[in-house]
Formats: structure tokens, sequence, C-alpha cells
């Protein structure tokens, strides 16, 4: 919608956040003097309250009054504080000024909240779009041009040389690598590609050179499609708010025709002068004013997010409190959620459970010979394995001697020497090869390895001078609580808990079921977890997201509440997501979802209360029963009343 020429301020009009302060210290100085009688002081001061407080309201009430020939709360609330102004003044009773200014603030403050909002979704794009490159080394006639990405075309060759980004989608013609596709997937693993695999725009490329060829334009890259996905949930309303607008229309219209009616009607029918018609009128607008009803539900809103950031629990604006009450199924992300997102060592097997002469010094010796080899070889390599393989070794107080002639085989394993002896590492199969192992003489820890592979680990065989030594475990560990989380929030009525992974479906099949989770989802894209948020969405209504990383942005928007890891969490997903769990406690949803549904039913009864109290000061007015100062008591009496009311949620 296109904005109205309104008038340029003589000053450069501040921002609604600033307007919103600057309102709200002009309406206490007014009252103030006032108070002490300086009247003419005190009418300046509330004249720049209401300029620059109601700047942004009659600006858009009137856009709407002009433009789509619709009433909105804006334009009442406008209305309603001109009202009460004018009353005051033709009155001589300043205080009216004051009612009609603190409405003008309530609405002030509102605005700036949901600019700051809007703020904060044009971050989330940027931080997507700082994922691309802007340069490609396009192949051409046997040489390498720098070239930016939008002039490739389907069918160029480009070039990615180790530790770089992969600038867009291609399938690769020329050499084998390791991409960390954590960025996409969520997958923490490296994943292994060779010829004819599909790579993905935004994924860090491992140790080899790769030749890719385009087929398909660049900005239809899946990196592309899941910045253009976040756009769109975010920009979509929500029926919720739908109703709202309308709900806001429908009442400022009945407040117009009742008033206009209230102007022309009780002369004709009840012999009214125009003087009390005029002033019963003025009281009308003063009392319909929807001052409680508004208070009724942002000072709960704000308290409960006042609430939630002392425990952690950072919520980006107020109407997402309401949503996480209303949650009836939650999606998790796997890596950096429900898990930590860090390899760790969870198992050393050596290849005898005791050593040669049976005594545990023997065994404890079998470890460690098992430890310092595969530190020696892993410290030759950049692998996550490797690392995670080192620094476990390093904190057992263990020294490893020098590999030489390390060489890494893409995919298998890794071999060289150590003191003029073979040593190997890797899978079981790569390292039975390398070492002629007989079968027989490793059943134990082949069973081992069927065993830890089905529980969601990755094992590495070590073998020695030709003997095999033994075998290493490792994995992304479970969060302690997260067993905990899923069946606390079972027990609060949440009908459906599932898990969206990128993960492959053995270990997410396994991590699904020792968590309690009632349905799982492997091998997804960010478009495919968007796409189940929809059908969840569509057979529970209400639905939240959990993730950490930039594959699960896409999905936190979609749903009507993402929820992002603080500490693990991305950028993007934090800046995308509506509510950021600050320390990585995942036991704080349960308390979210809490605070949520007290937040509701807080505001439910302020809601009752003010249009109660509404209804029977309208009921007073109508019956002559009311006088104006009544009126305002009452009027702003309600307001505060619920405002208290909603303040309960700081406790």
């Amino acid at each position: 919608m296109a904005s109205l020429p309104f008038p340029r301020l003589p000053l450069r009009y501040p921002s609604e956040g600033k307007a919103a302060v600057l309102c709200a210290l002009l309406v206490g100085c007014g009252w103030l003097l006032l108070h002490i009688g300086w009247i003419g002081l005190a009418l300046l001061s509330l004249a720049a309250a209401y300029a620059i407080g109601g700047y942004e309201s009659a600006k858009e009430g009137l856009t709407t009054l002009i433009q789509e020939k619709e009433l909105d709360v804006d334009l009442l609330m406008i209305v309603a504080a001109l009202g009460a102004a004018g009353l005051g003044l033709w009155q001589q009773d300043y205080y009216l000024l004051i009612d009609g200014a603190i409405l003008i603030l309530i609405f002030a403050l509102s605005g700036a909240l949901e600019s700051y909002a809007m703020q904060r979704t044009e971050r989330s794009i940027r931080s997507l779009m700082s994922l691309t490159s802007d340069t490609a080394r396009l192949l051409h006639a046997g040489t390498e041009m720098l070239v930016p990405i939008r002039s490739l075309q389907v069918g160029d060759q480009i070039r990615v040389k180790p530790g770089e980004l992969i600038p867009t989608d291609g399938r690769i013609v020329e050499g084998t690598t390791t991409l960390n596709e954590a960025a996409i997937t969520g997958e923490s693993l490296p994943v292994e590609k060779t010829l004819g695999d599909l790579v993905y725009a935004g994924t860090l490329n491992g140790a080899g050179a790769l030749t890719l060829q385009l087929d398909q334009p660049p900005e239809s890259s899946l990196l592309q499609r899941v910045i253009r996905l976040v756009e769109q949930a975010q920009t979509e309303k929500p029926p919720s708010q739908q109703f709202i607008e309308q709900f806001e229309r429908l009442y400022a219209r009945g407040i117009v025709l009742i008033g206009a009616l209230l102007l022309l009607l009780p002369p004709l029918l009840w012999d009214w002068d125009w003087s009390t018609t005029i002033y019963r009128a003025l009281i009308f607008l003063v009392v319909a004013s929807p001052c409680a009803l508004m208070a009724a539900i942002m000072p709960t809103l704000l308290s409960g997010i006042a609430h939630g950031a002392r425990q952690g629990i950072l919520f980006k604006n107020g109407a997402q409190l309401e949503t996480i009450g209303q949650v009836k199924a939650i999606a998790f992300d796997k890596t950096g959620t429900l898990t930590y997102g860090k390899l760790q060592v969870v198992q050393v097997l050596p290849e005898s459970t005791e050593g040669a002469d049976g005594s545990d010094a023997a065994a404890n010796g079998a470890v460690t010979e098992l430890l310092q080899v595969a530190a020696a070889l892993e410290s030759r390599s950049e692998h996550p394995i490797a690392t995670t393989i080192v620094n476990y070794v390093s904190q057992q107080a263990l020294t490893w001697p020098d590999a030489r002639d390390v060489q890494a085989h893409i995919g298998v394993g890794i071999t060289g020497w150590i003191q003029h002896q073979r040593a190997v590492l890797g899978k079981a199969d790569f390292v039975q090869a390398q070492t002629n192992t007989p079968p027989a003489a490793c059943a134990r820890l082949l069973v081992a390895t069927r065993e830890l592979e089905q529980s969601g680990k990755t094992v590495v065989w070590v073998a020695y001078a030709q003997r095999l030594l033994g075998l290493i475990a490792v994995a992304d560990t479970i969060r302690p609580s997260a067993a905990a989380t899923v069946a606390r929030l079972k027990q609060l009525g949440i009908q459906h808990i599932v898990l969206l992974t990128g993960d492959n479906e053995r270990t997410a099949t396994h991590i699904g079921e020792r968590l309690g989770i009632d349905c799982v989802y492997a091998n997804l894209l960010p478009e495919d977890k968007v796409n189940c948020i929809k059908q969840l969405q569509q057979q529970y209504g209400t639905v939240a997201m959990v993730g950490d990383g930039i594959n699960d942005a896409p999905a936190l928007a979609q749903a009507a509440v993402g929820i992002a890891m603080g500490v693990a969490g991305s950028d993007v997903a934090l800046e995308t997501a509506d509510i950021v769990l600050m320390s990585d406690q995942l036991e704080k949803l349960e308390t979210a979802v809490r605070l949520g549904r007290r937040s509701q039913r807080i505001i439910r009864q302020n809601i009752v209360f003010a249009l109660s109290f509404i209804g029977i000061l309208l009921l007073a007015n109508f019956t002559r029963q009311i006088s104006l100062p009544l009126g305002v008591i009452g009027h702003e009496g309600s307001t505060v009343l619920v405002t208290l009311s909603g303040l309960r949620l700081l406790r």
C-alpha cells in the first residue's frame, strides 16, 4: 500500500521508538506542569506529545480511510484523543488532555514494537545472503576466469578449491572431496562427494579440488530457495493477525456509527438539548476509547517477555508469547537442538578386553596404545572425526609418536608409518583389507561395530604393525535434558512431537526412540522441513519449530512460532526465530509454553473485564447517570486495573 503524501515536519521526525519515548516524557512533563499550575507550558508539552506520539497513527488511520475507504482503531484513537482534548479545552478541564495523550502513548508504543520486529526480519534475510559468494572461477578454453555469480549459465563449468564455499549448486564432473553440509542439511559429519554427486551453494569444501557443472541457473540454487522461503513465510499474515485487523475495523465502525447516532437521535427522540447531546457524545468518545481493551493485551505480553528474559527465554515480540501457549504440535531439529552438535568420543574398545597376561595394567596399556596410534595418524588430518579423537587423547594426558608418510584415503581411512611400522585407521573393511586380518580374528569387534552403528555412532578401526588394536566410536551426544523435556511437553498436552533432520534415517530413528518422539523424518533438505511443517499445520493448526541451523531458518519462519537455541544457533536461525533459548537449556521450552498459556488466561480475563467495564460506562452514559469526570475516572481506572492485572506475569 503506497503511503500518502503527508506534509513534512519542519524537523526530522524521530523513529517510532524515539517518538514513543518522547511522547511518554512529554505526557509526564505535561502532567507535572499542570499539577503545579503552569497551564500554558503544560498545554504546550501535551500538544507536543499529541503531535509526536500520534503522527504515525494519524498517518496510518487517514491512509486507510482515504485509500481503502475503511476505518481502523488508529483513526478512532485520534478522534477520541482529539475529542477529549477539545472537551477539556471547552470545559477548561485540562486533565482530559492527559487522558487523550495516554491513549496516544499506548498506540505509539505498539507501533514501535511492530517496527522493531520488521527490522529483525530484514536482518535475517541479509544474514542468509552473506552465505553466498559473489564470484566463481569459470573454466573457459582451459583457463580460469573470476566472474560474478549472476553471469553463470546452465552448462558452465566452475572450479572450487579446497576450503572454499561452494558458490552455486552444481554436479561434480572432476574430483572427490568431503563437504561440510551443516549449513544446508544440519548434518554434523562431513559428507563424501565424488563424480556425479550434486553439491549445494553455501556448503564448505574439504581437502579436494572440484570441477562442477551447472545444471540450473544460480538463482535456482538451494540456498536462494531458502532465502525466498524465509521471505515468503515471514511476510504472510497468519489468520489470527487477519482476525485482529478485521476486529479493529469493525470496532471502529461501530463506535463511529454509535457516536453519529448520539449526535442526531437524542434531540429527536428524547427532547435532549444540543448542549447535552454534544456533552453525552463526547463522554461516549472518551469511555468508548479502547484504552482498557488495548491495555488488556500489551502490558500482559510485555511483562511476560520480561519474565521470560529473566528465565533465559527471549521473546522477540508479544504475539509469539500468546502463540506458544496455543501450540498443539512441536517439531525438533536434531543436530545442535536435541543433541550438542559436536562430535565426542563415546567408546574406546581394544581388540581384547584383557591384556596379554590378564592384568588390568595390561588392559589399560592396550587402550593407551590404541589411542596413541590413532592420535598419531589423526593429528595429520583436519577431518572433524580426527579433531575429535586428537582432542580426546589430549584430554587423557597422553602423548603420541610422530607419523610419517601419512596418506588420506577419502571416504575410507588414513594410513601412515609410525616407528617403521605401518599404521591404519578407518572403516572396518578398509582396515581389514589393509592388514589382511581374517574375519574370525575380529568377530567381537564386528559385532560391536554393528551395534554401535545401529545406535547412530560412527566407528573407526585402528591397526598397527599388522595387528588389530581395536575401535573408537564417535557420536553427536544427546542433551541430558532432551528426554525429560519431551516427556514434560507431552504431559502439558502437546498432541504431537516430531523430529525433522537432514541426518540419515538410522541415526534419526535411534534418537527418536530414545527420546520418546512420536514421528521421525530423516534425510530432509530445508524445503522438505517446510513441507513437513505445513502438513503438521493442516492437521494440528498451531505448530512450533525448534532448531539452530541455517537449514532450519525456512521451517522456523513457516511455523507459527520458531524457537532457536541461543548459544549453538546460527545467526540466521537466531534472527528468523520468534523465541530464543539464550542458555541452550532445552528444558526452558516447557517454561515458555507454560508462560504463554498463563499470558493467554490473563489476557482473556482482562478482555472480559475491559469490555464489561466499557459496557457499564456506556450504559451509564446512555441513561445519563454519569458525568464527564466520572467517565474519565471510570475509563482511566479500568485501564489502570487492567494494566496492573497484566503485570502479574512479572512475578
